[in-house]
């Protein structure tokens, strides 16, 4: 492999298809000129197939504008977007507490309120990436809040519901990788210690109560104190947490005790999740090879690929070793074969196992435009810097 050309292509290829392909398709037919704010409920036309609003996609959607127009290319449509959701966020997506919906109307009126904080923690990096986009504090500082107002919410016993019987004490991975995420993206803007400390106390976590060697995996539900009790694992999920570490590692100066928990989390969730038959990562697997028990178990969705391309150029970027780009290469041939719409543009979001289309629509309440768009942002941005390592 000629390693300059192979990374020179992809870079140049992740922001053709960001900058002609997915912006274009997710300006066209999901932001909401009228009432502000993203659709995310479109066909495989991009035609609208309902006018709910997935609240934790208006963060996820302003975000990605905001982080294109940062990183990519100073799109100004882009960036009126971002503000536009943003000032719909503000409008109606908070109740009386501070705590977010997690869907509304097309007008903002709210639908539905779970128990989770994740609209809270997208809306945060959402606001903070556009603090950085035009230098505005008052975006910066309603970032910290908002962080602040999601630790809070987790902190108080009884304000968010429990999800089993009050003496079930359980630790959810999601929470916990997710914060790690947000810290650095809203240190980017605000210098507050407390957001380190979120790192910190994360991959803290991680490491003592989530990581399992017996099992070679990163668990998704533990006990209070780390106690094995569920069997279910999510690759995908795993190898998106690796690189929330590596990007923290590297931060740190590719701090090396951090960067070998991204890689052993990353080494151990590709070989769960690689499927040796028919290529890609598949959706769930079972640390003890018993039949996983999430009816979806065996699917090919969207975001799973597109964390693996990410974690990929990360840990090559990280370690120089050819057996990421090696993976980088097998899982970038599986998903461009078998996602994107060559038609009507996007990419589809549910295969069978076999890499057929389960269903062509191109948004629901829980795909839009984020892992997509992320993961060519975040390839182009790494490419770069893969480059300039290459000719230093």
């Amino acid at each position: 492999m000629n390693v300059k050309e192979y990374i020179k292509s992809w870079a140049e290829s992740y922001k053709k298809d960001l900058t002609e392909n997915i912006m274009p398709f997710w300006m066209k037919y999901g932001l909401d000129r009228e009432n502000g704010g993203v659709y995310t409920c479109v066909d495989r036309d991009g035609s609208l197939m309902d006018t709910t609003k997935s609240v934790w996609f208006q963060g996820r959607f302003a975000f990605i504008c905001s982080f294109a127009y940062n990183n990519v290319e100073k799109n100004q449509e882009w960036l009126d977007a971002a503000k536009s959701t943003l000032e719909f966020i503000e409008k109606h997506c908070f109740d009386e507490q501070g705590h977010m919906y997690f869907s509304v109307t097309a007008e903002g009126k709210p639908l539905r309120k779970r128990r989770y904080v994740f609209s809270e923690t997208f809306a945060a990096i959402a606001m903070s990436e556009y603090a950085l986009a035009t230098g505005d504090q008052h975006w910066a500082k309603r970032a910290i809040q908002v962080f602040e107002d999601t630790q809070r919410f987790l902190a108080t016993p009884g304000f968010l519901p429990a999800k089993f019987e009050a003496d079930v004490k359980l630790q959810g991975h999601s929470i916990v990788m997710i914060l790690i995420n947000v810290g650095s993206c809203i240190r980017k803007v605000v210098n507050d210690p407390k957001l380190t400390q979120q790192i910190d106390e994360s991959i803290e976590k991680l490491k003592k109560y989530f990581i399992h060697p017996e099992f070679k995996c990163l668990l998704e539900t533990v006990g209070e104190n780390g106690e094995f009790i569920d069997t279910n694992m999510n690759p995908g999920h795993c190898i998106e947490t690796s690189w929330f570490i590596m990007e923290e590692a590297k931060l740190r100066g590719w701090d090396k005790p951090m960067l070998d928990m991204a890689l052993q989390v990353l080494d151990w969730s590709w070989d769960w999740g690689w499927d040796k038959q028919y290529g890609g990562i598949i959706n769930f697997r079972d640390c003890k090879n018993l039949p996983p028990q999430d009816y979806s178990q065996d699917m090919k969705f969207w975001w799973p690929q597109c964390e693996t391309i990410i974690a990929s150029l990360y840990a090559y970027l990280g370690t120089g070793d050819e057996k990421y780009l090696y993976r980088h290469e097998r899982i970038s041939e599986w998903t461009y074969a078998h996602f994107p719409d060559a038609e009507y543009g996007e990419w589809y979001g549910y295969l069978h196992r076999d890499g057929t289309v389960a269903q062509p629509a191109k948004g629901n309440l829980y795909k839009g435009p984020f892992h997509i768009p992320r993961m060519m942002i975040k390839g182009y941005m790494l490419c770069q810097e893969i480059l300039k390592k290459l000719e230093a």
